[in-house]
């Protein structure tokens, strides 16, 4: 004997259905997730790189103030050779000089450290050789209203709008399980008995076979109805859940747009500072070389400038980390 049976569903409430497209929406989640992951690496590697052309550009103010102590230690070794200047004028002159080669120094460890990080998070060797020659340069064009316009296109809230979708289905298919299901069998059978002995000889039964199943939810002490309250409430929590992620995007986007406002508007003024604190050092230097300033003078110029270069260094890279911030949470970040 031998029989070959088969069934096919026809009817359950819609429930198939609703988990084919939930495992869709899931699979669109997994993906959006993944974008999510990606903007915040690109964000992370983007402040890096900026950070190390931040340290880098220390360094070349640095170097500038050096360039000034070296013309200082060289007026002061004229006058002594003629006897206008004595020992404690170049004394001063050397010791400024050599701090300002140590500070030198202990930024170039830092610069090494700054690429190490950045090597690390390129997944890259951290012994490897990296060599980056650039400028900040911020992007001057940004609007706080096309920011949050487009927070919606965040992969996180777009993420948060499939979790609520998901939830959606999950109600259709526990709503399911109280509909009966209705199911087609079809089979085909072969019998056959033979015998040497006795009335019956041969007995031989073949043919296909045709039925429907019907199976229906008659009492489970209400079971289906309770699960689907608990669905019904899981698709208001991630309602809640995505009003509350939108909410926080949108007070840290205006925070950064207030910060990235903020460093442009004094990125301008420090240029203009910058600049003048040169002029100014130069004409220290030149006074001094006239005798019509003292060391104490050319180190103040000095320090002005310095703190001027370091302050134009870091209001270019906050500005930036806030271009890149708005970038990331606008989605428009790119590899």
């Amino acid at each position: 004997n031998g029989n070959v049976t088969g069934s096919i569903l026809l009817f359950n409430g819609g429930r198939v259905i609703a988990t084919k497209q939930r495992l869709a929406a899931l699979q669109g989640q997994s993906s959006q997730r993944l974008n999510s992951q990606v903007q915040n690496v690109i964000a992370d590697v983007s402040t890096a790189y900026y950070d190390v052309v931040r340290q880098q550009n220390y360094i070349k103010t640095i170097d500038k103030s050096i360039d000034a102590s070296n013309q200082q230690l060289t007026i002061v070794k004229a006058r002594q050779s003629v006897g206008l200047a004595n020992n404690a004028d170049f004394f001063q002159a050397q010791i400024d000089l050599n701090a300002l080669q140590q500070t030198r120094q202990a930024q170039e460890l830092i610069v090494a450290q700054a690429k190490t990080e950045l090597l690390r998070q390129l997944t890259s060797k951290a012994d490897s050789t990296i060599k980056i020659n650039d400028t900040i340069i911020v992007q001057n064009n940004f609007s706080l209203q096309t920011v949050l316009d487009n927070l919606p296109k965040n992969a996180d809230v777009i993420a948060a709008d499939d979790q609520i979708n998901i939830n959606k289905l999950i109600v259709k298919e526990t709503s399911a399980l109280r509909y009966p299901s209705i199911r087609a069998n079809a089979g085909y059978n072969f019998t056959r008995n033979q015998s040497a002995a006795g009335q019956l000889l041969l007995n031989q039964n073949y043919g296909p076979t045709v039925g429907v199943s019907v199976a229906i939810p008659i009492f489970n002490g209400g079971i289906f109805k309770k699960q689907v309250q608990v669905a019904n409430i899981d698709v208001r929590n991630a309602f809640v859940q995505k009003d509350i992620l939108l909410r926080d995007f949108k007070a840290q986007a205006v925070r950064q747009y207030q910060s990235y406002v903020s460093n442009i508007n004094q990125l301008r003024t420090e240029k203009e500072n910058y600049i003048l604190s040169g002029k100014l050092l130069e004409l220290v230097l030149q006074r001094f070389q006239l005798r019509q300033a003292t060391i104490v003078e050319v180190k103040n110029a000095q320090q002005s400038f310095e703190q001027s270069g370091f302050r134009l260094v870091n209001l270019s890279f906050a500005a930036k980390a806030s271009e890149i911030e708005l970038k990331r949470l606008s989605n428009q970040l790119t590899p």
